[in-house]
C-alpha cells in the first residue's frame, strides 16, 4: 500500500490550501485516513482523521482544537481518496503534512501506513 500526498505550498495568512492523499495497492477496507503535522522542533499531531463506520457505527470525524472551524477534512471512498481544506490559515499551521492511514489488506489485520510529508508554509 502507498499513500501518494499533494497539494502542500506557500501562502499568506487567511489564505486556504487543500490537501490530497490517496491510497492505491491492495487495499480491501481503508478504515481511517486522516491528517497528521510536524512543526519545527516538534513533535508530530494529529490534524484531522475521518474513520470509517461499520454495520452498526457511522462514519467518524475528529479535528484537532487548533484546527476546528478552519480545517475540513473530507473522503473520496471510492477513489481511497482523501482531502483537508484548509481554510484561514495562520502561521502556525506551518508544518510538514502527513497523510495517514489504516487500512486492511485482508479480514484480518489492519496496518498503518504513511505518506510522504508535504510542506505548508503560512507568510504571516
Amino acid at each position: 500500500v502507498q499513500l501518494q500526498a499533494s497539494g502542500g505550498g506557500l501562502v499568506q495568512a487567511g489564505g486556504s490550501l487543500r490537501l490530497s492523499c490517496v491510497a492505491s495497492g491492495s487495499i480491501l477496507r481503508v478504515n481511517a485516513m486522516g491528517w497528521y503535522r510536524q512543526a519545527p522542533g516538534k513533535q508530530r499531531e494529529l490534524v484531522a482523521v475521518r474513520t470509517t463506520g461499520t454495520m452498526i457505527t457511522d462514519d467518524g470525524t475528529d479535528y484537532a482544537d487548533s484546527v476546528k472551524g478552519r480545517f475540513t477534512i473530507s473522503r473520496d471512498n471510492a477513489k481511497n481518496t482523501v482531502y483537508l481544506q484548509m481554510n484561514s490559515l495562520k502561521p502556525e499551521d506551518t508544518a510538514v503534512y502527513f497523510c495517514h492511514a489504516q487500512i486492511s489488506d485482508s479480514p484480518w489485520d489492519s496496518r498503518a501506513y504513511w505518506g510522504q510529508g508535504t510542506l505548508v508554509t503560512v507568510s504571516s
